[in-house]
Formats: structure tokens, C-alpha cells, sequence
């Protein structure tokens, strides 16, 4: 049952979507506050979730909470016109946004593809066409700059970890080759190996890792304040019978835009060359 707070704002919401584009938008995702701004809609915000840094304007916007978890008040509060999502959060919260009245808007995420898919929908929806074109040239320009940097060099195996306990090798979860991270590893001269599952990202287990073993392990360390802050080989000595170990090629990735597909998709393509190819120039 909605809170009495909830339901007073119940007035304010609106049931569909259509004819100009929208002046009240609310994101869910730090990578449709990115792609918004990349296409010029970044004024057209009025709220966020919560682990958005980018651009450094976001700090002036109000959160309305965590990135499957938003909270309904704060929501109505905004009046928005349009909340967006992406496809790996939607689920969790659409249709009681979609019961409040306000229209949601879901955008791909899972494939570069997806990703060059989202920022054209976004401009459609914002009347930023141009923009979107602009951004997504931009995008696929530089992404292409990489990959020219690293052609003819040896494809480096590697392993992306997007997760494990902290201070520990358990609960290790890899990015897979169906990932738009496993495509960035391409561009910048190296390739993904995990287990062959059908969704983007997967448990990894010790043993696997033992199969595989690769190059390059890249440890995503979820930003300087993060539990996995600091010298990633101090958990990984754990096994130094890996090539990766053993050759001191182990890198911690703590950049907070490596996760968000998004427009900053060449960044980290662009970090991951300079991590996998350190040679290439």
C-alpha cells in the first residue's frame, strides 16, 4: 500500500507519454545521465540514481536512490514527464513506475550495438536528433582510433572480474564474450576467455580460471573508495601458479565509467589498450 506521502502526489502523474518531448526527465542509470548529456538533454534532468558522477553537474541534481532500487516518493516529488531506465535494471522496478502513471522509458545496454541503439532512441525521445548522430560518430571514431593502434599485435587472453569478496579470490564473476565489456577488450588488441554462457557475465570458478589461463587479468576494483581498493595482487598471490600472476600482469581498473555503457565505452576501450598493449603507441 502506498504511503500517505505517496499518494498525495498521485495528481502530479501522468498517464502516457506523447506529442512534445518530455522537460521533466528523470534517469535511472548513470548511463542514460551520460548518453543524455553527451547528446546535449543533460538540461532536461531533473533527478538521478544514485552512483552517478558524470558529468560533475549530476552533484546539483537530486538522487532519487540506488540503481534497482529507486524510491517511489522521492520520484513522484520530481513530476516527471519521462523515466528512463536500461535493460539490466528495468525489471526491478517498472511496472510500479508504469502503476504510478508516469511513462518509463527502457533503453539496450548489453552490446556495443545496444549501445549506439540507446543513444538514437534518446535523441528521437528528446528532439536531440542531431546530437544523437553526432555523439554516436564520435563514439565509433574512437573506438576505431584504438583499434587501429593495437591491429596486427597478438590478441592477449584475458579475464575481466567484475566482482569477487574483498581481500579474496571467492565469488569471482568474469565479463563473457556476450558482454559490450568482452567487445572493448577486442577493440584494445585482447580477448575475453570465461566459460561460454549465453548472459553477459558469469561465476567464475577457481578451477576455471586455472583452464584458462590467461595473459591479462583486469580486476575491476569499483572506484578508489571501494573494499577492493588498492594493489589487486595482494589477493591474487593466492594463486601464483597463473600466467597473469606470475608475470605481474594483473591490473587493477578502478575508473567508475568501465561498467557504464555509454558513450565513455571509448575511454575505457582506450584504458584497456594502455593496460593489455602498454606497448602500443
Amino acid at each position: 500500500m502506498l504511503s500517505r506521502t505517496l499518494s498525495a502526489y498521485l495528481c502530479f502523474a501522468v498517464a502516457a507519454f506523447a506529442g512534445d518531448a518530455p522537460k521533466r526527465i528523470v534517469s535511472l542509470s548513470p548511463n542514460v545521465t551520460e548518453m543524455l548529456y553527451g547528446i546535449g538533454a543533460f538540461p532536461d534532468l531533473v533527478g538521478i540514481s544514485d552512483y552517478s558522477t558524470y558529468p560533475p553537474e549530476v552533484k546539483d541534481l537530486p538522487s532519487v536512490g540506488g540503481w534497482h532500487t529507486p524510491n517511489l516518493e522521492k520520484l513522484l516529488a520530481l513530476r516527471p514527464g519521462l523515466v528512463i531506465a536500461d535493460d539490466g535494471q528495468a525489471n526491478f522496478f517498472q511496472d510500479k513506475i508504469r502503476d504510478l502513471g508516469f511513462p518509463v522509458l527502457v533503453v539496450p545496454s548489453r552490446t556495443v550495438a545496444d549501445i549506439y541503439t540507446a543513444i538514437g532512441e534518446l535523441g528521437r525521445v528528446t528532439g536531440r536528433t542531431e546530437g544523437a548522430e553526432r555523439l554516436v560518430t564520435a563514439t565509433r571514431d574512437a573506438l576505431a582510433r584504438v583499434s587501429r593502434r593495437t591491429a596486427g599485435l597478438r590478441k592477449a587472453t584475458v579475464v575481466l572480474i567484475v566482482n569477487r569478496t574483498p581481500g579474496t579470490l571467492r565469488d569471482l564473476y568474469t565479463a563473457t564474450d556476450t558482454s559490450f565489456l568482452a567487445e572493448l577488450v577486442q577493440v584494445a588488441g585482447g580477448r575475453v576467455v570465461a566459460p561460454k554462457v549465453a548472459r553477459g557475465y558469469d561465476r567464475l570458478s577457481k578451477e576455471d580460471l586455472l583452464a584458462i589461463n590467461p595473459d591479462v587479468i583486469l580486476d575491476f576494483i569499483h572506484g578508489s573508495e571501494s573494499p577492493l581498493a588498492g594493489d589487486p595482487m595482494a589477493a591474487w598471490k593466492e594463486m601464483p601458479e597463473l600466467r597473469a600472476v606470475r608475470n605481474s600482469r594483473v591490473y587493477g581498473v578502478q575508473e567508475d565509467y568501465v561498467p557504464h555503457a555509454s558513450q565513455r565505452i571509448a575511454e575505457t576501450a582506450t584504458r584497456f589498450a594502455r593496460l593489455i598493449h602498454p606497448e602500443a603507441k
